[in-house]
């Protein structure tokens, strides 16, 4: 099955049926209006200043998966983590050429192709370090997109006191710039139709995620920041697959999110206890056209909850609704907008690694919310619409 681009918010807004397919063009009556200039990420709402910087590693313990030329696997990971200085020069969001080879892939023509390359962030490059012992998060994107669409999310963690490790799946997504600045296309989008690509997929992601895991330590100079014993993942579309792919196989990631993606791991049938957090869209209701949700659910026997956001759509968990301005793009009618999709996306997920990493418990966890009508709790207290 393949995603039906709908091209009205930013990266083009994804209706998917799946978590891993490749977008097909967008329609041909996608509203467009005048770009609005550079698109700006919202300001963290944590009280920590946020600094940023880039690591490449190379795994030469396995060649890549889907470069059969390469006897090594090569990862581009950002880290996001909590700093004392508050001016300095920002972070690029991402460079012209995977700014261009992002909109070509997705198909968006409605602005110039440098237009992402624009976006304003909000953490310090390459700032110190500062503190000790803060929960790590790992983020994963989703299939075809770069870390960079995290980037408000990872900025706002990292501010509210979580390091954050961003990774870029190599050859997953349409532009990875490796260490010597050749940038990786899509290689996997040539094999996403194939049979078991999404089981295949994951499991890539979770050794992907073990192994950062393992050199983070050595290959990061703040890692004095990390407290190892808690750590969890999140990730969108197939990438919250993979964070429940990588909870299975790797016992150091306590806890997980799953933003809207169709799941494949293999859960032990005698149960999963560790906590886990869904949260996407309506096609995830029970009895929707994703059925994965429904019978993990059953296998999570620890802390679990099911959230489903009316009006939102398969990107509005990432950046992409943020950047509609800046492209051209109008979004469709009731679609949530841009801002209230960012603000829920960051309370959950901020809620639950909270409770979990930091024992913090959250009243906004155990049930319906006035201030946030817009998330319905599954499978008790919502149903078809």
């Amino acid at each position: 099955m393949r995603q039906i681009l709908a091209a009205a918010l930013g990266l083009a807004v994804v209706l998917a049926v799946s978590a891993c397919s490749t977008p097909a063009p967008p329609r041909s009556d996608a509203p467009s209006v005048t770009p609005t200039g550079p698109a700006t990420l919202p300001a963290p709402t944590g009280d920590r200043p946020v600094g940023t910087t880039v690591l490449h590693l190379t795994d030469t313990s396995r060649p890549d998966p889907w470069d059969l030329d390469v006897q090594a696997r090569e990862l581009k990971v950002t880290l996001w983590y909590p700093t004392e200085q508050r001016d300095g020069r920002r972070a690029p969001y991402m460079t012209p050429k995977e700014s261009e080879l992002l909109m070509k892939g997705s198909g968006i023509a409605s602005a110039p192709y440098d237009t992402l390359s624009k976006t304003r962030t909000n953490a310090i490059q390459d700032a110190a370090p500062a503190g000790r012992k803060f929960p790590l998060v790992v983020l994963s994107p989703g299939f075809t997109k770069p870390m960079s669409t995290l980037t408000s999310l990872a900025e706002d963690l990292a501010s509210r006191g979580y390091v954050v490790a961003g990774i870029d799946h190599t050859y997953e997504s349409y532009a990875t710039t490796l260490s010597n600045g050749r940038v990786a296309e899509c290689l996997a989008c040539d094999s996403d139709t194939d049979p078991g690509f999404g089981t295949t997929a994951v499991q890539g992601r979770a050794a992907d995620v073990s192994f950062v895991l393992d050199r983070l330590p050595s290959a990061w100079d703040g890692s004095r920041l990390i407290d190892r014993s808690r750590i969890a993942m999140v990730g969108q579309s197939i990438g919250g697959a993979a964070a429940l792919a990588a909870m299975v196989q790797d016992p150091r990631v306590r806890a997980g999110i799953d933003l809207d993606g169709t799941t494949y791991a293999r859960i032990p049938r005698t149960g999963f206890a560790k906590p886990f957090l869904f949260l996407g869209t309506e096609q995830h209701l029970p009895g929707g056209r994703d059925t994965s949700w429904d019978r993990d659910w059953k296998l999570l026997t620890g802390w679990k909850r099911w959230l489903v956001l009316s009006g939102a759509e398969h990107e509005s968990f990432t950046d992409s609704p943020l950047m509609s301005g800046a492209l051209g793009i109008k979004p469709l009618p009731g679609v949530l907008p841009a801002a209230r999709t960012a603000e829920i996306t960051r309370t959950y997920v901020a809620a639950f690694l909270d409770q979990h990493l930091k024992s913090q418990l959250q009243p906004l966890l155990e049930g319906p919310s006035p201030r946030y009508p817009e998330v319905k709790f599954c499978p008790a207290t919502c149903g078809r619409s």
